[in-house]
């Protein structure tokens, strides 16, 4: 069987297949078996693996003696390190009319920075444990998408000119009918998410929706107010367009946008850095940035200089004046370019209305 043949992440698919007799070889990811004592009971479930399953303690034995290998639930904690599915923006925000203080994005933030320094290796196994399992969500959920990633600044404020365009972009690619996928955070990150969830709607909506997130142009002071806005837009839209997230609470200070469909959130940085970039196939589209983005280009550079990953993954820069003077990347890209299989696949544009032309010759 497929890997993902084998992977049991919902109640309706540990029945389905729970009727045939047996469970033997399958993963059970994170599923509440309280109420399937009697299923567990009847089964096969030798060589079988339960991954984070509630389950009554007759239950238990039985699969244990069955030879099955059960790790059980961890109590108290604000996250599930054996989730099956990528987060949704609902799940991470709950209970955000108290605060955003309130929210599990924000108690996951506070239990990492309690264990991360501790040395204490059962909390380094669970993040490790976690984003494993967030890794294998994403790739199912991604499967057979081209996704596109749109890198940039996390300090660009909603309501300018630099967001509307990153928000424009993230609509014209989601139109044509690529995945956008971003680094999660807020600023130019958020705007793709927004113009891919906007993707769907009339096309004054995204005007409209500018208008209402001006009033919280930013997380800071208060990412209660800032996530409060997203949502408002997200109720005044409901059901919109496709679109990943793969924030870090790495970088706790900065939240997560409601935008991203569904967000693969990480506690290692470097994992989420590679995972993004290794799955943007399509193409890397980076927006003027800071530090992090310059540490994208070249993290996405290195491996199409040695063709680790095959054929090189075209890279746009967006931006002639921010990338050539104010932070000289352009000359470095081009000079470890030149003479290589990826010079063809790297640009230097003015303005993200010359991206998805540039992009699809590339292709």
């Amino acid at each position: 069987m497929v890997n993902a043949d084998i992977e049991i992440e919902t109640l309706a698919e540990f029945d389905r297949v729970a009727a045939r007799g047996s469970l033997s070889g399958y993963r059970v990811q994170s599923v509440n078996l309280l109420e399937r004592t009697f299923a567990l009971l009847s089964a096969d479930t030798s060589d079988a693996v339960f991954l984070g399953c509630a389950m009554e303690p007759d239950a238990s034995a039985k699969v244990r003696a069955d030879g099955a290998l059960v790790f059980p639930p961890v109590p108290d904690l604000p996250f599930d390190p054996y989730r099956g599915r990528l987060y949704t923006p609902d799940e991470l925000f709950a209970g955000l009319a108290d605060g955003y203080e309130a929210t599990p994005d924000a108690q996951t933030y506070a239990w990492f920075q309690e264990t991360k320094a501790d040395g204490d290796v059962f909390s380094s196994m669970l993040r490790s444990i976690h984003d494993d399992a967030v890794c294998d969500a994403l790739d199912e959920h991604l499967a057979g998408a081209r996704v596109v990633g749109v890198m940039g600044g996390h300090a660009v404020e909603r309501g300018g000119p630099d967001y509307r365009g990153a928000a424009e972009l993230g609509r014209t690619l989601a139109r044509s009918g690529l995945t956008v996928a971003t680094g999660g955070g807020p600023g130019a990150m958020e705007a793709a998410n927004l113009g891919a969830y906007l993707a769907p709607a009339p096309d004054g909506a995204l005007t409209e929706a500018l208008g209402m997130l001006e009033k919280a142009p930013s997380f800071a002071p208060s990412v209660s107010d800032w996530a409060r806005a997203a949502f408002a837009v997200r109720e005044r839209w409901p059901g919109g367009g496709d679109s990943v997230g793969i924030p870090t609470w790495f970088y706790g200070h900065e939240p997560p946008n409601p935008f991203a469909s569904r967000v693969a959130k990480y506690f290692a940085n470097a994992t989420r850095e590679d995972g993004l970039l290794a799955r943007s196939t399509a193409g890397v589209v980076f927006l003027p940035g800071a530090a992090g983005t310059v540490q994208e280009i070249f993290d996405n550079a290195t491996p199409n200089y040695y063709g680790s990953r095959g054929e090189p993954t075209p890279m746009v820069l967006v931006g002639r004046a921010h990338w050539t003077g104010h932070l000289p990347v352009w000359p470095l890209l081009r000079a470890l370019a030149s003479g290589r299989s990826m010079e063809s696949r790297i640009a230097l544009v003015d303005s993200v209305d010359e991206v998805p032309d540039v992009l699809a010759a590339m292709r």
